[in-house]
Order: C-alpha cells, then structure tokens, then sequence
C-alpha cells in the first residue's frame, strides 16, 4: 500500500463545498451572463431549421466560393449537405451546425485576444501555458461535472464545454504566430514611428495570420470532436443520433450519424483551410 501523506477524502469535501458555495451564491449570475448566448444559439438554430434546405445549402455554397474562389470545391461543400439532409438527418444537423458556429465564434473572440496579451507579456504566457495543458489534457467528462452544476443540462453548458475543449490551440497558435515575426521586421516598422499598437495591428497580427487561420481549423474540427459528448448533456443535434444508437446498440443509426459529422467535419476543415491559404496568398502578394 502507498502510504496516506493527507487525506484525499478531506480533499473531496473541499472542493465539493466550493462549488456547492459557487453555485448557491452565484448560479442566477451566471445564468443572466449566459443568457445572451443561450438566446443567439436558439436564434440561429432557428433560422437553419426553418429556412428552406435549398436556401442553405446555397449560402453555405456561396461562402464556400467566398473562401476559396473554387467552384469545384463550392459544389463539393454543396455536395456534402446534401448528403446530410439524404440521410435524414438534415433537421439534426442544422442544430450541430448552429452550436458549432456559436461555440466557435465565442472561441474566436476570447481566443485570438489571449493570444495576443501571452506574445505581448511574458509573465502572463507563463502563467498561462499550464492552464492551457490542463485543459487539454483533462478528460472533458470531469469539468462537464461543474459546468452542469452551474448552468444545469441543456445548451448554455454544451457552448462552454466545447469552448474549454476547443480554444487552447488558437490561444497556441496565435501567440505562436506573433512570436514567429521576423524581429528585423518589428525593428524596421519602429524605424518608421509606429506605436506598440500600431506594430500590432499593422505588422504582427498580419504576419501572424497562416498561424491564426491553422488554430481556428483545429478549434472548429476540436469543437467538432465535443459533439457527442455535448449531447450527454443535453445538447441535441447529431451527437444525440450517436448516443441513441449506443444506448440501444443500433449501429446504422449511429453510423449513419457519424458519416453527417464526418460530413460536417470536412466541410468546416476545407473552408477554414482555403480561406486561409487564400488570405496567406493575399499577405505574400502585398508583402
């Protein structure tokens, strides 16, 4: 046996009682803070759900297009949610569709600004750089524990498990793409007067954009990747289709689920990559 050093048992009750505190004294704050989320994710999930199929399919065509400035592969994009709706499962998708861009958007936005503050401040990256390895490393099932005590079981707690899981690489990224600016660069914009802000905006974060571009792909593929786990909370859409066809162990119906994922997947992966090689070209071409 190895021998006791403190008592994990006491160790248990402490958190529990800290969170037990933090959700009798704090839950209806959280809850008017999340509000505003919960009420942009029904909108949108709506919106998808409601508009016609065909509407869909060719906006997502045209951003396809957008992105990429390829037909070939704005017909494939169209392609693949046709394939979704073909299956039966166009209903479900539109809501996986609806929570990723939200969970996406809202990594996007606290993301790339966090980023920016760990290439700009040393001592914040430290601090910074293991808190970014729990949450990547921490099994998803144990944090969903205290996000469902807070925001109960429904969709608010699916956006903020999928953004824990999804941000650390373009938090990475990021911070990692302003690092890479070459210094002579930075030293020629200063020659030049520009303000620490200016060199931010102006030089950095242009430089700075393959990389940015590389983390959102990986964020949307990760948040992606919560999708099932985010129904067991839930979280309706395909990952729900998933875990029906566990619990009744009907594998075409999980099957059939996890193709419109894959489906999604590859649609997301293809237009993050082509707008950012698109928008890489784009900072060559002026430099």
């Amino acid at each position: 046996m190895f021998p006791e050093f403190f008592s994990t048992r006491e160790l248990r009750k402490t958190i529990d009682g800290s969170v037990d505190w933090l959700v009798t004294e704090y839950a209806d704050s959280f809850e008017a803070l999340t509000q505003p989320f919960l009420t942009l994710l029904i909108w949108l999930e709506q919106l998808l759900r409601g508009a016609p199929w065909w509407s869909v399919i060719l906006v997502i065509a045209g951003l396809s297009f957008a992105a990429s400035r390829n037909w070939l592969m704005s017909a494939g994009m169209a392609t693949l949610l046709f394939f979704i709706g073909a299956l039966g499962l166009w209903d479900q998708g539109m809501q996986t569709l609806a929570l990723m861009l939200v969970a996406t958007g809202l990594s996007v936005t606290i993301g790339i600004p966090i980023g920016i503050l760990m290439a700009s401040y040393d001592r914040f990256r430290k601090v910074m750089l293991p808190l970014l390895d729990v949450m990547q490393t921490m099994p998803s099932f144990v944090y969903l524990i205290p996000v469902v005590m807070l925001f109960g079981l429904g969709k608010v707690p699916a956006i903020f498990a999928t953004i824990i899981y999804a941000v650390p690489p373009l938090i990475r990224l990021t911070d990692l793409g302003i690092r890479l600016v070459d210094p002579d660069v930075l030293e020629a914009s200063r020659a030049f007067g520009a303000n620490r802000r200016q060199q931010m905006l102006g030089v950095q974060l242009p430089l700075a954009l393959p990389n940015i571009m590389a983390g959102i792909n990986q964020t949307t593929m990760m948040a992606l990747a919560m999708v099932v786990v985010a129904s067991m909370i839930g979280a309706r859409g395909l990952g729900q289709e998933v875990l029906i066809g566990i619990n009744r162990l009907e594998v075409g119906r999980g099957l059939l689920a996890g193709l419109a994922i894959v489906a999604l997947a590859i649609l997301f992966d293809r237009v993050t990559q082509s707008l950012g090689q698109r928008l890489s070209a784009g900072q060559k071409d002026a430099s």
